[in-house]
């Protein structure tokens, strides 16, 4: 497993913050404190992130009664590129090697992650990636794959970052390519309203990953969304709950795509905090 202690620590600072704005009484915020010791408590030998936040998101949506805590936010961050989207496109058309520029652009959108923090700033982690090395670098391989591949599926993250994925779909230009989402409302993950909302569906086929945790566990995805997954040559998976998701199954088709936006990812990869990185697990033990 990739998470440790460090995560309980980090969730606790996010449902802080979620508690506030929800405006629950002092009671109300003892009661879910306690149910996250309890579901930590009952976990914490074999711990995963992306379980855990969705049981505690589903904590709060019963105690709120709000289906998604976070629409708001995705709205905003959806708008925040949209609004940005035809200055990008251009940036990418005028440079020497468009492939990489909008790669660079689109793991930078990773950066848009509130489970984490709300403390990040779009418009300088976009210049940092057009100048910085990967810490990781397939993506000559990842060039080669999308040339070979009859189909390929990406694997989606958050809300506004799905407009940098868009751009990067654009630039693949693969005639299958297959966009997926989460299958209901978490944290300030992508869903198909989101999708269809900047625009996804005009660049891929949109398609629900069937389960509402910030991540893929394919044993818990839908049929429709294991078909797709079974049958592609290439996945692009992009953010840290995908890479959580997704790593142990050591297949050689996922190529990651994240940025190692806190310690515990960056120790694991053995990377600096906040570098971009895209790999293949089997490249990277070869």
């Amino acid at each position: 497993m990739i998470s440790d202690y460090r995560c309980f620590f980090c969730f606790a600072r996010t449902f802080e913050r979620l508690l506030e704005k929800e405006g629950l009484t002092r009671e109300e915020k003892n009661i879910f404190t306690r149910k996250m010791v309890e579901l930590y408590d009952n976990e914490c030998d074999n711990f995963s992130a992306p379980v855990l936040s969705r049981e505690l998101h589903i904590i709060l949506n019963q105690m709120t009664k709000e289906e998604d805590s976070y629409s708001e936010i995705k709205k905003k961050s959806n708008d925040h590129i949209i609004s940005l989207y035809p200055e990008l496109k251009q940036r990418i058309q005028n440079s020497v090697d468009p492939f990489n520029t909008a790669l660079r652009l689109a793991i930078a959108g990773n950066i848009m992650d509130y489970a984490i923090s709300e403390n990040f700033n779009v418009e300088a982690t976009i210049k940092t990636a057009l100048i910085t090395d990967f810490a990781i670098d397939h993506s000559h391989e990842l060039q080669q794959a999308l040339l070979n591949a009859d189909s390929v599926l990406y694997l989606g993250d958050n809300a506004g970052e799905i407009v940098f994925d868009k751009l990067f779909i654009e630039q693949i230009n693969h005639p299958d390519i297959y966009f997926a989402v989460r299958g209901a409302a978490i944290s300030n993950d992508a869903t198909l309203d989101d999708g269809k909302y900047v625009g996804i569906d005009v660049v891929a086929n949109l398609i629900s990953n069937g389960y509402d945790a910030p991540s893929t566990i394919i044993d818990k995805c839908s049929d429709e969304f294991k078909e797709v997954f079974n049958k592609a040559d290439v996945i692009i998976s992009k953010g840290q709950g995908n890479l959580e998701g997704l790593l142990p199954l050591n297949d050689n088709r996922i190529f990651f795509l994240t940025m190692a936006k806190c310690d515990v990812i960056a120790d694991f990869l053995k990377v600096p905090k906040n570098s971009s990185v895209i790999f293949n697990s089997a490249l990277l033990i070869n």
